[in-house]
């Protein structure tokens, strides 16, 4: 049998959309997809793995009794142990109350692997938004049979990553379909790999994103490693998300990816962060994040209380917290951290207590770089943004100046929404590598500068981006204008010959 392609694959996986698309809203339907999909690739590869054993026991001349018992139903012998009820040839044996078997099978997984916990259980197979029972029945068999048309097995795959990767495709998807309610768990890929490769990964670092959604910046910190030639399983992975169906949909995509050790946790971050060790919060070599923008309940009322002193600098307004995001990522990384973060323009020159901060923070040095963004990149939010790497241990040569980078220009037009290019991408990151002026592009800005505008951090007042005058070639000009004279004359004359011929003198 030939190989499942990665196209093939995905189109297959989107396919099973139109199952659901038009039963029930399309914000709830990812849930119910990433799910089977979940469970399908755990059966299988225990199957696979149970076969393996099989061929192995047998080599050793194990009895065959014995042989079934070792394959099938011991758990130290599989990465995830998938009991009986919960494996894919069971489920397809059940056509009435198929939702809740469903639900005890993820039950029964959960149990028998705990770092599955709360994986699949927030997913309802058995809810009523999937109609009444005999509709639930008819839409889960037929969920059930598309996917049983693929083996999800990895000598099925033509790439031993394809998995991963299809599932990041069909996030995206979903949060397409989803229009402004994808902003709350998927960043384009491109603005991702953007901040990954400005904030330069290494083997052996610490990496945390305290809203991580689906897990896509942290899955790209070690796909980026893996292109460095480094090895992505020597890095440690960190995480929280507050909203509980993004949280396993980012646990599924992990494992998925093969980083299971990663550890991501519930929560919100602002009022109760879970990313702490003896009474202090957790310190990381970089932190990557797309929080959301000027969220206005985001826990003001404990913040003068906080007690991991994150807000040193201020408390920001109540109802926009873009800043204690900020503070709390800038609490969280070691002497030598860095940040990497996507905010709104607004932190670049709203005043009050936001000033104040910006203040502070400008006067700790702690700004490397500021970019401007294209304006329609992210889904839920046509305004342009900007991304912020602050870094605790700026280089000699860096300290008290910010590089200012005008990349709203530069981007592929989009019918709904714009993207970086590939060649965008490596400009942005070019000109940070280079940190100096660039015209109409980039410039290096010194502090005295920054204080003479009030700590406004605008691009625009640093970054000359008008149209340059253009300049006149004087011979030239002359020349071309005792062409036009000649020409002038010549049509005098003939208009002159003309008018006598008719008897005008």
């Amino acid at each position: 049998m030939s190989k499942l392609t990665s196209s093939e694959l995905n189109s297959y996986l989107w396919g099973a959309a139109d199952i659901l698309r038009g039963q029930i809203n399309s914000q709830d339907y990812k849930n119910y997809i990433l799910g089977f999909l979940f469970l399908k690739r755990l059966s299988d590869v225990f199957e696979e793995e149970a076969e393996k054993i099989e061929d192995r026991e047998r080599k050793r001349k194990t009895p065959e009794a014995e042989i079934k018992k070792i394959a099938w139903e011991d758990p130290d012998e599989h990465q995830f142990f998938v009991p009986k009820r919960a494996r894919w040839s069971e489920i397809r044996k059940i056509s009435q109350g198929l939702g809740d078997y469903i639900n005890k099978a993820c039950g029964a997984l959960e149990d028998q692997n705990t770092n599955l916990e709360g994986v699949l259980a927030d997913i309802d197979f058995n809810s009523n938004k999937l109609g009444d029972a005999r509709n639930r029945d008819s839409v889960l068999g037929r969920l059930v049979s598309h996917f049983s048309q693929i083996g999800l097995k990895n000598s099925n795959l033509a790439e031993p990553d394809m998995l991963g990767r299809a599932y990041e495709y069909l996030i995206e998807k979903f949060a397409d379909d989803a229009g402004k309610k994808g902003g709350e768990f998927y960043t384009p890929r491109k603005v991702v790999q953007l901040i990954v490769e400005l904030l330069k990964p290494k083997e052996g670092m610490r990496i945390c994103d305290p809203t991580c959604g689906s897990g896509g910046m942290l899955i790209e910190c070690a796909h980026y490693i893996e292109r460095m030639k480094g090895d992505s399983k020597n890095i440690s992975l960190f995480g929280q998300e507050r909203n509980l169906d993004t949280w396993a949909i980012c646990k599924m995509n992990m494992l998925l990816h093969n980083l299971p050790d990663a550890q991501i946790e519930k929560g919100d971050t602002i009022r109760d962060p879970k990313l702490v060790k003896d009474g202090a919060l957790m310190l990381f070599d970089r932190v990557i994040a797309n929080p959301p923008f000027s969220l206005k309940d985001w826990g003001s009322e404990s913040a003068a209380d906080d007690g991991y002193g994150r807000f040193r600098y201020g408390i920001p307004p109540k109802t926009k917290g873009d800043y204690a995001f900020l503070q709390h990522m800038i609490a969280t990384i070691n002497d030598k951290g860095r940040v990497g973060v996507v905010m709104p323009h607004g932190v670049l020159f709203r005043g009050a207590s936001e000033g104040r901060i910006r203040q502070a923070l400008l006067e700790e040095d702690f700004f490397e770089a500021i970019i401007g963004l294209p304006s329609n990149l992210f889904y839920g939010a046509g305004i342009a943004a900007t991304i912020l790497i602050v870094n605790r241990n700026k280089p000699k040569e860096r300290k008290d100046k910010i590089l200012f980078i005008h990349a709203a220009e530069h981007f592929e037009a989009g019918k709904n929404q714009n993207r970086l290019r590939d060649e965008d991408v490596a400009r942005i990151v070019q000109a940070f590598d280079a940190y100096k002026d660039i015209e109409r592009f980039a410039r290096v800005v010194p502090h005295d500068e920054i204080k003479g505008n009030d700590y406004n951090l605008n691009i625009s007042r640093y970054v000359d981006i008008t149209e340059p005058e253009p300049r006149i070639d004087v011979k030239e000009a002359l020349a071309k204008l005792r062409v036009l004279e000649k020409e002038r004359e010549a049509a005098k004359k003939k208009m002159d010959e003309s008018l006598k011929e008719l008897g005008y003198e």
